[in-house]
């Protein structure tokens, strides 16, 4: 068996204590005039050993039996003291040593996983429930002209989402320099902070605070979800190495056997989305604590309003002006806004502190080393995959779907039919419905990988059927059970199609190189989604649900063309990664051997000549058992 890290540590501590035998032996005096003493090693100190001895035999005949008997004695015993100093401890296992060593980096790989969603609940949490205590404030007729009679608080928050939905456009282009460039755990922290930045914006409410701190948002919104995706993954794969780190692949660093990873990737992004999903009701608690004492009761504020659900046009029409009947106090506002800054600082604290690396330094120095040029455009490359393409009308059902509800449903739906002050315990029915049912997604360790996504387009497609054809009545309490259900349902609908998408791509995409550029897309695409209903606010809700309905029917006939073309073996065209350019300066590069990269997939890694075809072909791709292919 290869030596292990332990074994490997023990080594070189042995090494390092044969060179300092010397400090420990016995020394003999210099002759006068000797500039430099020499250690017993030395040719000069064995002459004058000798010398030494001939004098002592000179002068007394039986000395020599005395000093070779002393000579042999202090050998002897100086070989003792080197086996007692060296040599293993007798009460030490090596196999269980080892098995407590790396039993530790896994209880450390859990922490990670935990830490991550605890991070990502935290941050989308508080930027959900300052968006929505915001905008409600800024709607009220009356808190705008009393405390901000002169700024046009409606102009700032028609740019503040403009800022937020319109910036991720162009997400794609600098999103896996980002992450390249600072680190994935790095790029995490970074995307925080700027989450905590615009909370802080908010205690000094003005256009050149709101906006830019928006803007901000809107530009890390892709990097974090992208990193966060990308972390979660290499965690699964960290696992694996930990768990079979006595395998002949795993401690020569190569490619594990495909479907290696599948169990971890499957349990990591279900425990990563069960947390996340509670973000939905952490944004709910100044709601539901602070800012219902102050509304009005939905006889007032749904006077005007006549129609709901499929037969209501725009952003709920009718809703009256005022929603606040007594403002609230500014001493107040800061006590709720300090709150969600310190839940904001605990998020960069936990990433800061608990988060640790999703790579090995040398790897890192690896991942950024292909060129920059090479990471800009491999995204742009990775679209020429099948895969991906055919797996783009999920991504933006994901990010049409997420949006409606919180939008379209809870509106037009829950508060037309239950009043405003419900708002906070309906979203709450579907953040805590998510959070549970993403432990359905665990039916993929025993199922197909495509039943979670086929489970959650089938709920939905029913959810959206029902929606179209429902009108609840204004004011008409009778309903709040069947709008808690929809809620319900959908969230059960909204995990599965997120973990599906995740465990999916974890699958398909294991080559830890590549990783970051897969999530890119995803994310970018579920934001474009975000920014197209955004845009579509004002058509009329049969529209909206037609178009929900009609994307979900081509992803499901999308993602179903793709498995059969897998399971055909027919071969997709996956961009090879370059080799690391490494220079020569240094003590890291010495040896190519030295380094700890992987080979890309495909035969990327198979030669060192820099004028080798940057994709693979269809030819070059090796068909796998199950249906499957590597590039």
């Amino acid at each position: 068996m290869a030596l292990s890290p332990r074994s490997g540590g023990l080594s070189a501590i042995s090494r390092i204590s044969r060179y300092r035998l010397g400090r420990i032996l016995p020394r003999f005096p210099p002759r006068p005039g000797t500039p430099a003493r020499h250690g017993p090693g030395h040719p000069a100190s064995a002459t004058r050993l000798g010398a030494v001895l001939a004098t002592a035999m000179e002068k007394d005949p039986n000395c020599h039996r005395d000093g070779a008997k002393a000579v042999t004695g202090d050998t002897e015993g100086t070989e003792a003291q080197l086996d007692d100093f060296v040599g293993a401890h007798p009460d030490y296992n090596e196999e269980e040593e080892e098995q407590k060593y790396f039993r530790r980096k896994r209880l450390a790989v859990i922490k990670n996983v935990v830490a991550a969603s605890l991070a990502g609940t935290l941050t989308y949490g508080v930027y959900l429930g300052l968006l929505e205590m915001q905008l409600i404030l800024h709607y009220d007729e009356t808190y705008r002209e009393v405390k901000y009679s002169n700024i046009e608080l409606e102009d700032i928050d028609r740019k503040v989402l403009m800022g937020i939905n319109v910036t991720p456009v162009a997400a794609l282009l600098y999103t896996p320099v980002l992450i390249r460039f600072f680190g994935t755990k790095w790029a995490m922290f970074l995307a925080v902070g700027i989450y905590a930045l615009f909370v802080s914006s908010n205690y000094w409410e003005r256009y050149y605070t709101l906006v830019p701190s928006a803007v901000a948002i809107g530009m890390v919104i892709v990097p974090l979800w992208a990193s966060m995706g990308n972390y979660i993954t290499r965690m699964a794969q960290k696992y694996y190495e930990y768990v079979n780190y006595k395998e002949e692949h795993v401690q020569e660093q190569q490619r594990a056997p495909r479907g290696a990873y599948s169990a971890y990737v499957i349990v990591f992004q279900t425990i990563f989305y069960a947390c996340f999903h509670l973000s939905f009701v952490c944004a709910q608690m100044p709601m539901l604590f602070f800012l219902n004492n102050y509304l009005y009761q939905l006889n007032h504020t749904l006077f005007g309003v006549k129609h709901c659900g499929t037969l209501s046009h725009g952003m709920l029409p009718g809703f009256n002006k005022t929603v606040l009947q007594s403002l609230p106090r500014s001493v107040n506002l800061i006590i709720v806004e300090s709150a969600l800054m310190a839940a904001a600082f605990l998020a960069m604290l936990v990433v800061l502190v608990l988060c640790g690396s999703a790579y090995r330094p040398t790897e890192e120095i690896d991942l950024r080393s292909i060129g920059w040029g090479n990471i800009f455009q491999l995204p742009f490359k990775h679209m020429r995959d099948y895969r991906l393409r055919h797996l783009v009308p999920f991504f933006i059902y994901s990010g049409f779907e997420v949006l409606f509800v919180c939008t379209g449903f809870s509106l037009n739906y829950g508060v037309c039919a239950l009043g405003l002050e419900k708002l906070g315990y309906l979203l709450v029915a579907y953040g805590a419905s998510a959070s549970a049912c993403s432990s359905l997604a665990l039916c993929t360790l025993r199922l197909r990988r495509h039943v979670p996504l086929l489970a959650g387009a089938v709920v939905h497609a029913g959810l959206l059927v029902t929606l179209f054809c429902w009108a609840p009545q204004p004011r008409h309490l009778v309903q709040a059970p069947l709008l808690y259900a929809i809620a319900v349902l959908w969230g059960m609908g909204s995990t599965l199609n997120k973990t599906g998408i995740s465990i999916l791509l974890g699958m398909l995409y294991e080559d830890k190189e590549r990783q970051d550029f897969v999530f890119t897309i995803y994310h970018w695409w579920q934001a474009l989604a975000i920014f197209t209903v955004y845009l579509w606010s004002g058509l009329p809700m049969k529209a909206k649900l037609s178009i929900l309905l009609v994307t979900l029917a081509v992803a499901v006939g999308s993602y179903l063309r793709m498995e059969q073309q897998l399971a055909q073996r027919v071969g997709y065209r996956l961009p090879r990664l370059p080799r690391p350019r490494h220079r020569a300066r240094g003590y890291r590069y010495l040896e190519e051997e030295d380094t700890d990269e992987t080979g890309s997939e495909g035969d990327g890694s198979k030669s060192d000549n820099d004028e080798e075809p940057a994709e693979a072909t269809n030819r070059e791709e090796l068909p796998k058992d199950d249906g499957e292919q590597l590039g």
